[in-house]
């Protein structure tokens, strides 16, 4: 029985992996159930038998990307480095998540048609250890108000960056000068709190 549940696992994580590979080198389009089983080594039927369908599959690649992200912002959570530079170092793992891998990024903030609770559920883990680092910097008490500007603010920097639309020529600026100046802002209108 056990051997049974260890095999279904390692089929389950090679086709996710499979999935993943598709989807970062091509998007949403280059994902087949088909493709998938055939990059897994497993037989054709085996994707069906995990994913009811394609918008399954591409749902836990997503849930996965958040999972990984919660895991990067609690690795950063979790050393000795200042407030400041712990919010600096999360919404850059934001920002490195779309730079690196900006098809499943995409896809981390497309709410799926048939489950959007999960979606939510998922990307649930990764807000609440970001939060946890924004009140390092603000306090608990403004934490959500600051943990959405600043939220919203690097996925829009990292939005930017993935379509061109943040080119250096044009703005003069870098990502990482506008990551910096979100978390400098921050600290300004939190000077008891700041630390450097």
């Amino acid at each position: 029985m056990t051997s049974r549940l260890e095999s279904a696992a390692k089929t389950r994580r090679a086709l996710l992996d499979a999935a993943a590979d598709l989807l970062d080198a091509g998007g949403p389009e280059a994902v087949t159930l088909r493709e998938v089983g055939a990059r897994s080594g497993v037989s054709r039927n085996a994707p069906y038998r995990h994913f009811a369908d394609k918008e399954g599959l591409l749902a836990a690649v997503a849930a996965e990307g958040w999972d990984r992200l919660a895991d990067a912002l609690k690795a950063i959570a979790a050393t000795d480095s200042a407030p400041s530079t712990q919010l600096r170092q999360a919404l850059m793992a934001l920002v490195e998540l779309g730079r690196k891998r900006p098809h499943r990024y995409q896809l981390m903030f497309t709410t799926p048609e048939r489950d959007p609770a999960a979606a939510a559920q998922a990307a649930a883990r990764a807000q609440e250890q970001l939060l946890s680092i924004v009140a390092g910097v603000v306090g608990e008490a403004d934490a959500l108000l600051y943990g959405a500007l600043l939220f919203s603010s690097a996925h829009g920097v990292a939005g930017l960056e993935i379509s061109g639309h943040l080119a250096e020529k044009k703005w003069g600026v870098t990502t990482e000068d506008l990551i910096a100046t979100l978390v400098t802002l921050t600290g300004a209108m939190h000077p008891a709190r700041r630390t450097t």
